[in-house]
């Protein structure tokens, strides 16, 4: 913390957490963190004051920053604002440890073997109960895949269509090249769809095999997909025979209204649903599944292999999480938190930099910042030299070739730990300002 204030990474006037919550936040004990407290504020990096609580003293900056490239991926950030990961300090580890407990206390002996390729049937009955009353997913556990990722799920869907004989895949004109790269892999071309004010027209060409979407919260531009475009792109699957790829990779996290109801409930005969605990949980667990229309099913079984390859563990323990009640408090309670922090975001900007827009729906845990013509990679090489990791809105673009939206930030505010978020909300104030 010393260095950080010298260095001018903690800008004077900064308020710092309390003692209690990063303690609670590194695992330490409060004395420790009161006692490094008391230190500071005697050498006079910190003041405290009774009523205020522990700001950031007012002091030269006695090293300068070195400039940095904002590609450089070797910079020494401070804060990570990068979207695609939650805040993993709040990962419930005490109740994740007792539901680890009673799934092994109850689960059979044979759950520990090779097992199902599917996945454990605990977890597909679990998840078959929870996604159609939270995500208004119809599917039976027989249906469900279960597998170690979206990438996972992408890489089985991709060697399902190639030996099918498909060849095009139609794509959000802006997304994770990772996914278009494992589409690629299989031999499949990925196709832009077009996009305008109202979002992705996600109604592909002529010749298009299937199309991956994620219609509750397009990643990463921010808007969910139209009700007429929903229908649209469902009955372009009925009347071609093609397939929707739906991504629903945080479909649980809406703040303004309910929860938009998943793709897949409008026809599972013709989408194929991928969800995730990655967001809502920790990608650490290499948790993901697949809610697979009928006809697709034993093939998806197949290209996954014989056995199955998600650690057996951590399915039971989610099974149990999901069936206690236990995932649905989490989930409850993150929901919570990063609405407050996106909330904080907005009216951050509101009274210091009045001039960028916030672009999107209220959901997920990133949005979009646009800002004025011309100025995303400045902002980008300033943060860089502010230890702030941060996106462009241009590094999710599929086609350079293509017409581009204007410049903006893509922010992600999951990752810093609660007692971080401050911190990392000021300093990116202080860019944008």
């Amino acid at each position: 913390m010393r260095e950080a204030v010298r260095t001018g990474h903690l800008a004077p006037g900064t308020r710092l957490p309390s003692s209690r919550q990063l303690a609670t936040d590194l695992g330490l004990a409060r004395n420790t963190v009161a006692d490094a407290y008391a230190d500071l504020v005697a050498e006079g990096w910190l003041t405290a004051r009774r009523g205020s609580g522990t700001l950031v003293a007012d002091r030269m900056i006695t090293r300068p920053i070195l400039a940095r490239s904002a590609a450089d991926p070797s910079g020494d950030f401070c804060h990570d604002l990068i979207p695609g990961s939650p805040d993993l300090a709040a990962f419930p580890r005490a109740a994740w440890l007792r539901a680890t407990r009673r799934a092994l206390a109850a689960a059979p002996d044979d759950a520990l073997g090779y097992g199902d390729p599917r996945g454990r049937p605990e977890l597909r009955a679990a998840l078959a109960d929870h996604l159609a009353r939270a995500r208004g997913v119809h599917v039976s556990p027989e249906h469900i895949l279960i597998c170690a990722g979206v990438s996972h799920g992408l890489q089985i869907l991709s060697g399902v269509l190639a030996g099918r004989g498909a060849r095009n895949v139609a794509v959000e004109s802006y997304g994770l090249d990772r996914y278009w790269g494992l589409l690629a892999a299989a031999g499949l071309k990925t196709l832009p769809l077009p996009l305008d004010t109202h979002g992705t027209d996600p109604v592909p060409p002529v010749g298009t095999d299937a199309v991956l979407l994620t219609p509750a919260h397009q990643f990463p531009v921010g808007t969910a997909l139209q009700r007429d475009r929903r229908t649209a792109v469902v009955e372009w699957a009925r009347r071609t025979g093609g397939l929707v790829l739906e991504d629903d990779y945080d479909g649980e996290f809406r703040f303004d209204r309910q929860s938009v109801g998943a793709l897949q409930g409008l026809d599972p005969d013709c989408v194929v649903y991928l969800g995730t605990a990655s967001q809502t949980l920790a990608p650490g667990l290499r948790l993901a599944w697949m809610a697979l229309p009928p006809t697709l099913a034993e093939e998806a079984v197949a290209a996954k292999g014989q056995i199955d390859s998600c650690e057996v563990v951590s399915q039971l323990t989610m099974a149990e999480f999901i069936t206690s009640g236990a995932y649905d408090h989490h989930v409850r309670a993150a929901r919570r938190r990063y609405r407050d922090r996106r909330d904080a975001l907005v009216t951050a900007l509101l009274q210091h930099a009045p001039k960028v827009r916030v672009i999107g729906t209220a959901a997920g845990l990133h949005t979009v910042l646009g800002l004025p013509p011309g100025t995303e990679q400045r902002v980008l090489q300033s943060a860089a030299r502010q230890g702030l990791k941060v996106a462009g809105l241009s590094r999710y673009r599929h086609d350079r070739s293509l017409s581009a939206m204007a410049d903006a930030l893509v922010v992600g505010y999951g990752v810093p730990s609660d007692a971080a978020w401050p911190q990392a909300l000021s300093a990116l104030v202080r860019i944008l300002s």
